[in-house]
Order: structure tokens, then C-alpha cells, then sequence
């Protein structure tokens, strides 16, 4: 087994993975069929494993595949964080910074704050990866978190930037036909807009609002914009994030239910001198600190 395999080997069998056929993975990597086959024979001949196995439906992975997978996907995270750092070299304030948030955040509350950013600085590349999943920094699978909870890691730097409210939100729409609640006991009548799947925080919400569980819910989605765009929609009352809620236009219910959403940001330490990752850092600072209406 030779020791050298080259990167591009496992971009490939990554690509395949993903896609799912040699023809799909190419379209991915934009690199020709040919090139994706010969990269994938090569990698198994070198390790002396076969990862896929051929069929009608496309290429299969073997066990081999899945337990090289890990691996593999270390190696393109580090190998994003490369090219992220190559491309930031130099002066000024250039290159790609990626950032991770939370769907509601990516979706309703970054892009502006980003857009000003790079209205300030043409050179600069956003890279944004929207998931309630925890990325990990010190493996740079990204560069600046925004997050719900305080990271406890010892080499980033942190900053709790604000806290904003939820609370229990509803179309004005919604309310005309069905009436608003006045209190808790209320809610029962009403159709509910929560989540699917439990989690860490609602265990945690429920404490103070014990009657958010999931079998209360008529309509169950674990997208927080699915149920934002459900509310709006009428479909009836769930909880938001205040400050969204009402730029949305939507009406607050039985404003005594305050959940409270702590906002931290996150880098790792050595990205304080890259003058690209500072200056996203600092902007998301501002722009978070004005949301939850701090300045």
C-alpha cells in the first residue's frame, strides 16, 4: 500500500459519495466523468479496498467506503480551512470567511449585516452554513459561529453579544378567527405551531412553559422558518423570536411567556490577526447587539 495518496483522490470518492454516481459527482467537482472514475480506481488501488460497489442505481458504498468516510471529511473541512487562509494572505480586508448560524438567524437576521459588510469591503467571501447542528472551530468547519449557548472551549473567543426574547405569536389574521387567549390554560383550543423533534433547549424552555411539548402541537416542524412562514401564514400560534415577530407584522399572545435566547459569538483565537475573520467578527458583534437591542 503506498503511503502518498493525493487529496484530489479523496475529493473524488467524497463527490461520489455524495452523488451517488460517477456522472453526478463530475457535475459536483466540475471535473469530467473520466477524471472522477480514474481518481476513484486509483484510490482503491492504492489503499487496496474496493468502496464501491456497481450497480444499476448507481455506486453503492462498501464498508470500506463508510469507514474512510470520517476520515475523508476531516480532510476536506481542513482543506477548505486552507484555501480559506491562502486566500485571506495580504493586506487588506480579502478572502473568504465562513460563518455559522442558525437557520432563523441565516436567514432573517445576517444577511443584511453581511450584505453592509461587504458593501465596505468588495473583497471579502461569505461562506454561509445554516445548521442547528454545532460546528466544530477548532476543526475550522468554520471560522465565526453565532450561537444560543456560551461555547466552553478553551481556545476561542467569545462574546456574548445580547439576549433576545421569544415569546407566543400569531397573525393578526389567525386571532380575528379563533379569538386571542388570555391565558395558558387558553392555548388548549388553539392550534399550536411547534417543534417535531425534542431537543436540549425545549427541555430546558419547558421548565417555564411546561405546556410546550410535542404532543400539544396541530401542526410539527423542525425548521424554525417553516414555522415562522406557518405562523404569518395563519396557521396558528407558536413562538418566534419577538424582534422578528414584529417586523413580520405578527401579534404577540399572552406576553408573560418570555423564553430567554442568549446570543454568544465565537472564533477560534488564532483568527484574531487575520484582519477578514476581525473584521466579520466585530460586524456580526454590532449588527447581533443592535437585534437584540443592546445599542
Amino acid at each position: 500500500m503506498t503511503s502518498t495518496v493525493g487529496w484530489e483522490l479523496y475529493r473524488s470518492f467524497l463527490g461520489v459519495l455524495d452523488e451517488g454516481s460517477l456522472s453526478g459527482a463530475s457535475r459536483a467537482l466540475d471535473i469530467t466523468q473520466p477524471t472522477v472514475g480514474r481518481h476513484v480506481g486509483a484510490l482503491e488501488t492504492a489503499l487496496e479496498v474496493v468502496l464501491f460497489t456497481r450497480s444499476q442505481t448507481g455506486f453503492l458504498p462498501t464498508e470500506a467506503a463508510r469507514s474512510l468516510e470520517p476520515h475523508a471529511r476531516a480532510m476536506a473541512v481542513a482543506a477548505a480551512a486552507l484555501e480559506r487562509a491562502a486566500q485571506g494572505q495580504g493586506a487588506g480586508i480579502v478572502g473568504t470567511v465562513r460563518v455559522t448560524a442558525s437557520e432563523m438567524l441565516g436567514v432573517e437576521v445576517l444577511p443584511p449585516i453581511l450584505a453592509r459588510l461587504q458593501d465596505e469591503h468588495p473583497g471579502l467571501r461569505i461562506e454561509l452554513s445554516l445548521s442547528d447542528r454545532v460546528q466544530n472551530l477548532l476543526a475550522r468547519e468554520s471560522d465565526i459561529a453565532v450561537r444560543g449557548f456560551r461555547p466552553d472551549q478553551e481556545q476561542l473567543v467569545v462574546q456574548r453579544v445580547g439576549e433576545v426574547q421569544l415569546g407566543l405569536h400569531a397573525s393578526k389574521e389567525y386571532l380575528a378567527r379563533h379569538g386571542t387567549p388570555k391565558t395558558v390554560a387558553d392555548l388548549r383550543p388553539h392550534r399550536l405551531v411547534g417543534f417535531d423533534a425534542d431537543t436540549p433547549y425545549l427541555r430546558q424552555a419547558r421548565k417555564d412553559f411546561p405546556m410546550w411539548r410535542r404532543e400539544a402541537f396541530a401542526v410539527r416542524c423542525d425548521s424554525d422558518c417553516a414555522q415562522l412562514s406557518m405562523l404569518r401564514a395563519g396557521g396558528g400560534i407558536g413562538i418566534c423570536q419577538v424582534p422578528l415577530a414584529r417586523s413580520h407584522g405578527l401579534r404577540r399572545v399572552l406576553p408573560e411567556v418570555n423564553v430567554p435566547l442568549p446570543m454568544w459569538l465565537a472564533m477560534h483565537e488564532d483568527l484574531r490577526s487575520s484582519p477578514r475573520c476581525r473584521a466579520t467578527y466585530e460586524a456580526l458583534a454590532v449588527g447581533l447587539r443592535k437585534y437584540c437591542g443592546r445599542d
